[in-house]
């Protein structure tokens, strides 16, 4: 299995956290499943050759927009897999998509759904390109492009601002002063952010401390489960426990021993 990585270039990097790829070659016979739990990040995904399947949210075309999602669900991958996406920023993907983004939460949408010209476009190019490199180039090239017709929204800075403010407190801070230092009354404040975020202030920062413990787990594995609970914000190791159940299917335990621990969101 092959992994590249890359960032935006400055123009995009306020909307767009970073480009991967992987390429899979399966024997034959061979299957896996993988499970993908909130990170706070949504993600525009190519499927170059086969496309997984999944119970929970059906893969039904080969480019997806992944809205955010408060809960997991399993991939299934028994053929060769080669994938192109860009992670985007949390609040920085509606400056490319001009619709309320809490339509697509926890959903895979086919990007032809949204805008089909784009998506012919992205499969078309993306497919033509012979490296990593230069399937970044391309979709840095389409998606400057789409930021000039569609970034005109006067509340991308002030959703910028409380994303940084949640991830410097890594999700522990409280909803009235985010409210607060946004301008803003509680609900109207929840009501836009969950316009351009995805989901609720309250639910992302759920995710957003769940994220934090899987960084402070990698970072310092050494940790017991009730230390590693309490760094992470969470008030004791029965609440810890619960949301990884709700979030991973899975108990803290166990989910790090037999899952991929890294953090997309603080990594």
């Amino acid at each position: 299995m092959s992994f590249n990585l890359a960032y935006p270039s400055e123009q995009l990097k306020p909307y767009i956290k970073q480009y991967w790829a992987i390429e899979n070659v399966l024997k034959s016979g061979e299957s896996y499943l993988q499970r993908i739990v909130p990170s706070g990040l949504p993600e525009m995904i190519l499927y170059l050759d086969h496309k997984p399947k999944s119970e929970k949210r059906p893969i039904e075309a080969h480019c997806l927009l992944n809205g955010q999602h408060n809960d997991y669900y399993d991939l299934i991958i028994s053929e060769n897999l080669s994938i192109f996406s860009v992670l985007f920023q949390p609040q920085g993907v509606r400056e490319f998509f001009n619709l309320p983004f809490n339509e697509l939460t926890n959903q895979s949408v086919p990007l032809a759904f949204i805008n089909q010209t784009l998506s012919r476009e992205l499969e078309s190019r993306l497919s033509e390109g012979i490296s990593f490199t230069d399937r970044v180039n391309i979709a840095e090239d389409i998606l400057s492009g789409l930021l000039t017709v569609h970034s005109k929204d006067y509340d991308f800075k002030r959703m910028s601002h409380s994303l940084e403010l949640i991830k410097k407190a890594k999700g522990m801070v409280d909803i009235d002063f985010l409210s607060q230092q946004a301008c803003l009354s509680r609900k109207q404040f929840e009501r836009l952010f969950s316009e351009h975020i995805g989901i609720s202030p309250k639910q992302y920062l759920r995710i957003i401390r769940f994220q934090s413990a899987l960084h402070n787990n990698s970072q310092s594995n050494h940790w017991s489960m009730t230390q590693l609970a309490l760094e992470s914000g969470y008030y004791d190791q029965s609440h810890f426990i619960n949301d990884f159940k709700a979030l991973t299917g899975l108990t803290p335990k166990k989910f790090f021993a037999d899952c991929d621990s890294v953090s997309d969101f603080f990594g």
